[in-house]
């Protein structure tokens, strides 16, 4: 194998959040230097630069939703803060060195596969060529605004949570939350007392998990960073505590794991929910974990406080003033935050990407995005997602699964590296096939069992990886190359 030849190939990474900076990372480690990021924004971290709403924070356990090759001692909490974890990327990748190597502020607008490479162009007029694409652009980060009549018409502060204006005063005003995802729920926990009225829009009640999030001490920090090997141990041990529990429950809706979960859940309904009325209210019609489930420990202390009001009666119109409800109901506010989350579907559109048969991602996903194990497309050669369609995105740590998954990218880079091919991408067939088996143990999950959530698709089956994440972790250790086209020109 020719050094030259190794060094040569060229990597565009597109997007330098949490799986960006990943591929950079492991790119330099697996001595391929000829590497650029591009982000639109002027800032890496992704998700986490964009949500900064009151009360942030990741339902993964802080030592588990990090790098296992960079452990962070200094997590303040089992659960930390957004603003941590932001932190934590900027660290990571000034540690890492791959500053240098991001265009901020460039947007990629379209690719195009031609002779063998793939033809870049930025929103700016950049143009680049790559021997490999790696979109490492995320699930959530187109926000899902809700058609509300009226919506343009109100006096006071709007803005969706992932578009947080922070300049807009909180304290003493009378602000409205539409949504009781995560998102919603952790905005209620956090201005609860700050707001002289909160009111929460809730269409759909949420089964909320309870959440015990112990601070570390210094002593424990310290112990971390003079011993960083039991920061290992801990991560593995929090990975296979989350495979063997949660994570292999929800993919067997009629496990006793499932139930077991369930009955937490309507236990801390029950007892945490002193009014009975306003416990029917929040109690769901559907099974728990159909939809993301919710991991709080203070929603429901939050929600009783007399300054919150539960209003469940569906939303009529935004007026200048407030929002008014089908019961004809007005509620009075400064300041409405669309807590609507975003459009699931939407991956790296709304790029232009066009494959070695002239085909569009657009034509290609008309119906609905797929890929093969997530990560690769047919006849898209050397383009390979993180975190891509049909992936393991239900309250799983998706570091981990980008680890995973880029190991296996590396495996395939290699065949190329080695001489065997010029390009490849996985062939028709075998996405066929792994479609149709993942569709079908979709239905023995506890995500089709009668709810309406983002994991669904438009035919209602759920788009995410439906068996256990042992079984990820298998189909991730090897690549299939049967499963692959290759490509010589």
């Amino acid at each position: 194998m020719e050094t030259e030849k190794e060094d040569n190939l060229r990597f565009v990474i597109i997007g330098a959040g949490m799986a960006g900076i990943l591929s950079a990372i492991k790119l330099e480690e697996a001595g391929l230097h000829n590497v650029t990021l591009y982000e639109k924004a002027e800032r890496l971290g992704g998700t986490w630069r964009e949500n900064t709403y009151p009360g942030i924070a990741c339902d993964v356990p802080s030592h588990l939703y990090s790098y296992s090759f960079a452990p962070n001692p200094e997590w303040s909490h089992q659960y930390s803060p957004g603003v941590e974890i932001q932190r934590y990327f900027e660290d990571v990748a000034s540690q890492f060195g791959i500053g240098d190597r991001i265009r901020f502020g460039e947007e990629i607008e379209r690719c195009e596969f031609v002779d063998s490479r793939w033809k870049l162009r930025t929103r700016a007029g950049r143009r680049d060529e790559a021997d490999f694409i790696i979109a490492a652009t995320g699930v959530l980060h187109h926000p899902n605004n809700p058609e509300i009549e009226g919506l343009e018409d109100f006096d006071g502060a709007l803005f969706h949570s992932a578009r947080w204006d922070h300049d807009v005063p909180l304290d003493g005003k009378k602000i409205g939350v539409i949504g009781t995802g995560s998102t919603g729920v952790q905005i209620t926990s956090a201005l609860a007392d700050r707001a002289q009225k909160f009111s929460l829009f809730q269409r759909t009640a949420q089964w909320v998990m309870p959440q015990e999030n112990p601070a570390y001490s210094e002593a424990e920090k310290k112990e971390f960073r003079e011993h960083p090997e039991q920061l290992r141990i801990l991560h593995q041990a929090i990975s296979k505590l989350f495979a063997a529990s949660f994570a292999n429950a929800i993919v067997d809706a009629d496990s006793d794991l499932m139930k077991e979960i369930e009955a937490q859940c309507l236990l801390n309904l029950e007892q945490s929910v002193s009014d009975p009325g306003l416990r029917e209210r929040l109690r769901p019609n559907y099974r728990a974990a159909c939809k993301r489930l919710v991991i709080s420990p203070d929603f429901y202390e939050a929600i009783q406080k007399p300054r919150v009001e539960l209003v469940t009666d569906g939303i009529r119109s935004v007026e200048p003033g407030g929002v008014r409800t089908v019961d004809g109901g007005f509620h009075e506010l400064d300041v409405l935050v669309m807590a609507t989350g975003f459009r699931a579907d939407r991956f790296m559109r709304p790029m232009e990407i066009i494959g070695r048969t002239g085909k569009r991602l657009d034509e290609v996903w008309a119906d609905r995005p797929s890929a093969y194990l997530s990560i690769s497309i047919p006849d898209l050669p050397n383009f390979f997602m993180l975190n891509g369609p049909n992936g393991p995105v239900g309250n799983f740590s998706l570091i981990e699964v980008a680890e995973l998954q880029f190991k296996y990218i590396l495996q395939l880079v290699d065949q190329v590296r080695a001489g065997e091919c010029r390009s490849l991408s996985a062939s028709d067939v075998a996405t066929q096939v792994f479609d149709r088996e993942r569709v079908e143990a979709a239905k023995k999950t506890i995500w089709s069992t009668g709810c309406r959530s983002w994991y669904l698709d438009d035919r209602g089956i759920p788009a995410t990886w439906p068996w256990t994440f042992d079984r990820f972790r298998e189909a991730m250790s090897e690549p299939d190359l049967a499963a692959y086209d290759f490509f010589f020109t």
